[in-house]
């Protein structure tokens, strides 16, 4: 098989796909190049000890642009693509769906285009080596109950919001562009992720930085929805597993073996700072700051991965408990607040004016 030289990660400037680009840079001695639109949650500072390496080159491209991404894909060359590139919060998605269905539908089979015209300029063990990794979630499969069975890979989709539906939709189009056009995909739906630069509107940043500052803390119906918490390092090393040495035309599910309430997480986040960080001013514990609020439209009751495909054909496995994972993350946040305060007070945006495109050598 030919030598993995260049990586394409389309949203590398988000939560999951930054995590998946300081992996690449640190860990492998692949070139990486991130290709991000920079919309709202996307942020630079959070490669900013990456970003000054040889190997790193940054493309601000739309993945609906096709004569962008063409351009993209003759100058650099890849032999992998990453597609991790979404609108992905649901709320969001309820509020304004038409994001959701241009840049995770028609962004994803745009990309799907050039791939496969990419494609058919390799030859040999290069081409063998392609693969087109579609990053996907696991609320494509709906919602479990108790005593419900894990997500496998081979349950049936069952999407409940615009995002899980436009997210769905994706994961037909790549499965379809492989059976149909021989590119070689594999796909992967993952768990609830969380870790250091989550953007702060998601449950934990959120909750943390709320704690932290004394301020209520919202909790959707009664706390009791269940999400699988995966540490998003874990998450970017199980990425990269399977686009190495995943086989074409498979999917594998990832996730962290933590099932959780909403309520338990809020509540460990707060019994956390309550240790970690300054007391309230009043002197009370943080769990009194915590609060029930009317659950949104179709909130899925509970989400949870079965990952033992990815255990037994590629050898990955979650290195971090919740427990361990959670107080890592608290601890980063309590001493990044120069990376998410700037984001609360919307001065963030200033530093994406001119960064046009950055390309290694």
């Amino acid at each position: 098989m030919a030598d993995i030289r260049t990586v394409l990660v389309t949203g590398g400037a988000g939560f999951i796909g930054s995590a998946v680009i300081r992996h690449l840079i640190n860990d492998t001695d692949v070139r990486v190049v991130n290709v991000d639109k920079l919309t709202y949650a996307a942020n630079l500072k959070s490669l900013l000890s990456v970003s000054d390496d040889p190997r790193y080159a940054f493309e601000q491209v739309d993945i609906g642009d096709s004569g962008e991404l063409e351009r993209v894909f003759r100058t650099h060359d890849p032999d992998i693509v990453m597609h991790l590139a979404a609108e992905s919060h649901v709320d969001r998605s309820i509020d304004g769906p038409e994001d959701f269905i241009q840049t995770n539908i028609v962004g994803t089979f745009r990309l799907l285009q050039v791939a496969r015209a990419h494609l058919d300029t390799l030859d040999g063990d290069r081409r063998a080596a392609f693969r087109f990794h579609h990053i996907s979630t696991d609320e494509v499969f709906g919602s479990l109950y108790p005593g419900d069975p894990e997500f496998t890979e081979t349950h049936a989709y069952d999407p409940r919001s615009p995002y899980s539906a436009s997210k769905a939709a994706s994961d037909h189009l790549v499965r379809a562009w492989g059976e149909t056009y021989g590119l070689p995909v594999v796909l992967s739906n993952c768990s609830n992720n969380y870790g250091p630069y989550h953007f702060p509107e998601k449950l934990i940043p959120l909750m943390i930085i709320k704690g932290l500052q004394g301020e209520p803390l919202p909790v959707y119906g009664k706390g009791d929805n269940v999400r699988d918490w995966l540490q998003v390092e874990d998450h970017a090393r199980a990425l990269w597993t399977i686009a190495s040495t995943g086989v074409a035309g498979e999917r594998y599910n990832v996730g962290g073996n933590n099932e959780k309430t909403n309520l338990e997480v809020v509540e460990v986040i707060c019994d956390l700072l309550d240790e970690m960080a300054p007391p309230l001013s009043d002197g009370k514990a943080r769990r009194s700051l915590i609060s029930f609020v009317t659950d949104r439209p179709g909130h899925d009751f509970r989400y949870a991965i079965d990952a033992s495909k990815i255990k037994r054909e590629l050898g990955w496995e979650p290195r971090d408990t919740f427990e361990t994972g959670i107080r890592q993350t608290v601890r980063w946040y309590l001493d990044n607040a120069d990376w998410w305060q700037p984001i609360l007070d919307g001065t963030y945006k200033l530093d994406r004016v001119g960064t046009g495109s950055k390309t290694a050598g």
